[in-house]
């Protein structure tokens, strides 16, 4: 009987540990195919709300004003290569009065805004986890909410680093060798890992 039970126990665990086996494979798989679906997309342009499961997706992105130069008589006038810059007469003081220049005061420019097709940094992340069949939040902040906390020195391949209070200004996928993915002003791209600003802990989403 106890041999019975001794031969049992044994072929339960050579079934058991080629699963065991096949699981750890398949999880290493799927954080590759993450790994290399953001790799894939180095290049890519930045474009803030740009970026979902299928890819690159139309988003913005901030571009510099005109140049302006202070006119005393008509205010602020856009300096092109045709605008005027000769100084005006200066207008004849009343008597007993000594006049200085003055410049008027200028409001600050609007931040201009143009549509670009892109990706931002947590749309990057939804296309990379895509590849697995995992569902990812859009934002950083959301994504942060999501998956095993895990400190910086426990670090490996295929987790998320995030920046800001909460994870809210970025976010960026863990490559391993102190570098990541991230979508960076100018465009996606892997960069060495930066501890400024960064959450206390990581996000392990395959774990």
């Amino acid at each position: 009987m106890k041999r019975i039970c001794a031969l049992m126990i044994g072929v339960a665990l050579l079934i058991a540990t080629p699963g065991v086996a096949t699981a750890d494979a398949t999880h290493q798989q799927a954080i590759n195919l993450v790994i290399q679906r953001a790799l894939s997309q180095r290049g890519v342009p930045f474009a803030y709300g740009g970026g979902n499961v299928a890819g690159p997706s139309m988003g913005t992105v901030a571009v510099e004003p005109p140049v302006a130069v202070a006119d005393p008589g008509l205010g602020t006038t856009p300096l092109t290569s045709t605008t005027p810059l000769a100084p005006a007469a200066p207008a004849a003081p009343a008597a007993g009065l000594s006049l200085s220049p003055v410049t008027p005061p200028t409001a600050p420019a609007a931040e201009q805004r143009v549509s670009r097709v892109g990706f931002d940094a947590s749309g990057l992340i939804v296309y990379a986890f895509a590849g697995a069949g995992i569902k990812m939040p859009r934002s950083s902040g959301e994504q942060y909410k999501v998956g095993q906390k895990v400190l910086p020195s426990q670090a490996l391949p295929g987790d998320l680093i995030f920046y800001g209070p909460e994870g809210t200004q970025s976010v960026a996928l863990f490559i391993g060798n102190g570098q990541m993915v991230e979508a960076t002003d100018a465009g996606v791209a892997v960069s060495a890992v930066r501890t400024n600003n960064m959450t206390p802990y990581l996000s392990r989403i395959i774990a």
